[in-house]
């Protein structure tokens, strides 16, 4: 029996008796004036004669507010976990469901203070106006646990991840060379005829970190509503691309082919108003429409951004913007190069053998930070060591093959320190 039928029962069954007990007085108008009265004295007469039904009900309704605070909470959690952002209307009611649990906590101590049973005694007013305090929190109670019953199917929504690419990076280099071509870029991006910009430059020069600097900027500029980067490699696949992309936009593919994933990531981009593409470390020529790109005519508002070792995918791919990102300087490479390997000025022999070391990493950035940080507090010895190791090794054409050598060198490099 729910509780509004137990309290019209125990209400109707206290009437009955009234009503006996007064007519058996006598008279019509004895009557008569208890049916005006009828009502209104019960109500208040219940509230020490009924006192044990009013804390049945409301340790009843305390345990299915309590449940369902639980099994809300418990679900709450469970959306934090998976980086979900909880409803305000949930939150609302987790904040006030645990106010009235508080309040809950001071009836239950003046309960027991009051005893179980109603006694003719000084007692009677505390007990008169606990059991109105009962039945007024109970009703509360049981409105919000109704409420909860909205939030059994949905308690929070996905939210696009925080892009952890575009956080401000300590390997950012700042030289002449990355300040232009950031500026380019960045103009470029601009540009309303511009919708396809390529970055070139040998492999190790910084151009990865570069681009993530731009989509840093743009995204906090608010230049572009979404800014994505997947990463091409030279042998790309199709799909790990597009589900790379598809990742950004919390994005779920309910179709199988390649071709259905592309049509879907197409429809979903042309949805974004300004919308820019990284990809990043392109050595053949892309297929924007294979992944599910829209640019140019089918999307004016989405622009493409590519990082490439080859001067002539730039071209390939029809980009209207070409920057180029040369090694650094002389100087420049020894002030990283001198910062990652903790030199000071006071050791001249040190740093004249640091310098040959230096030179050795040809102005490449990922070259300068490796072996700087390897031969961080080397004696001379052993900085002479690594200038030969280094010097085995000869860049050839490194326009073409990129740091492929390079690579090797460093890794090599760092086996034998």
């Amino acid at each position: 029996m729910t509780y509004s039928h137990r309290r019209n029962s125990y209400f109707s069954d206290f009437s009955d008796w009234w009503k006996m007990a007064i007519e058996s007085v006598g008279g019509s108008l004895v009557s008569n004036i208890t049916e005006l009265l009828a009502g209104p004295v019960i109500k208040q007469f219940r509230y020490m004669f009924c006192f044990n039904n009013f804390v049945q009900e409301f340790n009843e309704q305390v345990m299915s507010l309590a449940l369902a605070l639980y099994r809300l909470q418990d679900a709450v959690d469970v959306a934090k976990r998976n980086a979900e952002e909880i409803e305000i209307d949930v939150n609302k009611w987790l904040e006030d469901a645990k106010n009235e649990m508080e309040g809950v906590n001071r009836l239950e101590n003046e309960k027991g203070k009051n005893g179980k049973c109603f006694t003719w005694c000084p007692k009677w007013i505390r007990q008169f106006k606990l059991s109105k305090a009962l039945e007024k929190k109970t009703e509360t109670l049981r409105k919000l646990e109704e409420n909860s019953r909205d939030f059994r199917t949905k308690v929070s929504y996905k939210v696009p991840l925080q892009d952890i690419e575009f956080l401000p990076s300590e390997e950012f280099t700042t030289s002449e060379s990355s300040k232009e071509a950031f500026k380019q870029i960045m103009k470029a991006l601009k540009d309303d005829n511009v919708n396809m910009i390529g970055l070139y430059g040998m492999g190790g020069v910084g151009k990865t970190t570069l681009v993530k600097e731009v989509g840093r900027r743009a995204k906090e500029t608010q230049l572009f509503d979404e800014v994505l980067l997947a990463t091409v490699s030279q042998n790309p696949n199709v799909i790990d691309i597009q589900d790379r992309i598809a990742d950004r936009l919390r994005l779920q593919f309910d179709v199988k082919t390649k071709q259905g994933r592309a049509d879907l990531l197409w429809q979903t981009l042309k949805t974004e108003k300004k919308l820019l593409v990284i990809l990043d470390d392109v050595w053949k020529v892309v297929n924007l429409k294979e992944i599910g790109i829209p640019v140019g005519e089918a999307h004016r508002g989405c622009k493409v951004l590519v990082t490439t070792r080859l001067r002539d995918i730039c071209s390939y791919m029809k980009c209207q913007q070409k920057v180029f990102l040369s090694i650094l300087s002389e100087n420049e490479a020894w002030a990283l190069f001198k910062i990652n390997a903790s030199l000071s000025d006071e050791d001249s022999n040190l740093n004249t053998v640091a310098k040959k070391v230096a030179r050795e990493c040809q102005g490449l950035p990922i070259a300068l930070v490796t072996v700087g940080r390897a031969l961080r507090g080397k004696s001379i010895v052993e900085l002479e060591v690594a200038f030969n190791e280094l010097q085995n090794y000869e860049f050839q054409h490194m326009e073409l093959i990129g740091d492929q050598n390079n690579t090797y060198k460093i890794t090599t490099f760092q086996l034998r320190t």
